[in-house]
């Protein structure tokens, strides 16, 4: 099982992908690229506390963070 967990002011949302699951994994796209659309940063695991920037939609990660566009002032 895969998962995409989502970061917001309110903490975060997760969303749980089964990879074998086509409908799944289109859905899990559409809101890869909605997010980093909107500003998100994409983070894929690569290994025990490491993770790496993506700029496209991984079907194969297992782990997928979103993290919102910072706002200074």
């Amino acid at each position: 099982m895969a998962i995409q967990i989502v970061m917001d002011r309110t903490g975060d949302s997760r969303h749980l992908i089964d990879p074998d699951d086509e409908r799944e994994l289109a859905k899990a796209e559409r809101r890869f690229y909605e997010l980093t659309n909107a500003g998100f940063t994409a983070a894929a695991r690569t290994g025990p506390g490491q993770v790496s920037q993506i700029r496209s939609f991984d079907p194969n990660a297992e782990e997928t963070v979103f993290f919102p566009r910072l706002v200074g002032g």
